[in-house]
């Protein structure tokens, strides 16, 4: 390890690096994300290496992966930069974000659960007021841990809805939803007045791809918790193409009103009142201490906001909307 002189010109950027290029696995994508080149990189890793001891990131098939020693580090420097970030976080407050001139790295991971519409509307927000900003999309899936994405600072945004958002998270509610069901214009269930809760278990469901091995939906959860049970027989990585499927079979799909509503008028699909009756959808926008005092993620929240209470504006609901339920108890303050 390092020797005492050593140590002392270990400066902050040198500890970030280290943290990028064991998140990220490839000297070529941490010199993307630091803004720099892939000589620079290689330059700061070989000094790490030195000081550690270790190769921190080897050879592994096609690519490269963290030694058990990098590992270890990871944690140290995550915490060591989030101290940093709040030792000076009094003066990042006094700075204003200038949008215009900006040229930062946004990196936003969001279901596509809540509407269509929202990304490109996000994107196109986002582009105009700060046209030489980069913006990151992640989906969410499986294989997304983004809880440790969050306090890694991979990503510094999470959109999407949850029953019980995770607690060491801070949180911004975006709007809330009806919860109904998208089926085929000829689906028995359009035709029925009083379809039961029998005959909607009954059906063929489609559901989203699981967030993680053994995990349900929050239509699951709301299910389960009232010992009921459906029968999924199809799941999708991809809910953007659920509707096309919906409307050429007797797959029913039990989801937000909003997102529904954008494909009445484009596919021979209706929808149907749910029989069970659902608590509201709630969707939020997450994320880290890490990035919470910093001037251009507030304005990065404020744009996300703002564009959600667009789309509700904008839309042209078929179904009442219910009132907003209250958020759940917080431990950190909302901004």
């Amino acid at each position: 390890m390092a020797r005492r002189e050593d140590f002392d010109k270990i400066e902050l950027h040198l500890v970030r690096v280290l943290h990028t290029v064991i998140s990220e696995r490839s000297v070529s994508r941490a010199a993307l994300r630091l803004r720099t080149t892939q000589p620079a990189v290689s330059a700061q890793l070989r000094r790490l290496r030195e000081l550690t001891g270790d190769p921190l990131l080897v050879r592994a098939g096609p690519g490269m992966a963290p030694t058990a020693t990098a590992l270890a580090l990871l944690q140290p420097a995550t915490d060591l930069l989030q101290q940093a970030e709040r030792l000076f976080s009094g003066h990042a407050r006094t700075q204003a974000f200038d949008a215009a001139s900006a040229d930062a790295v946004f990196r936003v991971a969001a279901s596509d659960y809540l509407d269509p519409l929202f990304l490109p509307a996000l994107v196109t927000r986002l582009k105009r007021q700060a046209p030489s900003v980069r913006i990151e999309l992640r989906a969410l899936s499986r294989e997304f841990d983004y809880r440790r994405s969050l306090a890694a600072g991979d990503v510094d945004l999470v959109i999407g809805n949850w029953l019980e958002p995770p607690a060491e998270l801070h949180l911004g509610r975006l709007l809330v939803d009806e919860v109904v069901c998208l089926v085929a214009a000829d689906h028995p269930a359009v035709r029925r007045r009083d379809w039961s809760v029998a005959q909607y278990l009954e059906c063929e469901h489609v559901a989203p791809t699981e967030l993680h091995p053994g995990a349900i939906g929050v239509i699951d959860q709301h299910l389960v918790a009232r010992g009921l049970t459906r029968t999924i027989v199809v799941r999708s990585a991809h809910f953007g193409l659920i509707p096309l499927m919906v409307a050429g079979s007797l797959l029913v799909l039990t989801t937000g009103q909003l997102f529904c509503s954008r494909y009445t008028g484009v596919l021979p699909v209706r929808i149907v009142r749910c029989p069970v009756e659902f608590p509201p959808l709630a969707y939020y926008q997450l994320w880290h201490d890490l990035t919470h005092r910093s001037p251009a993620q507030r304005w990065l929240r404020e744009q996300v906001r703002e564009a959600a209470q667009g789309l509700r504006s904008a839309a042209s609901p078929a179904l009442p909307v219910p009132p907003a339920p209250p958020a759940p108890p917080r431990r950190r303050a909302r901004h």
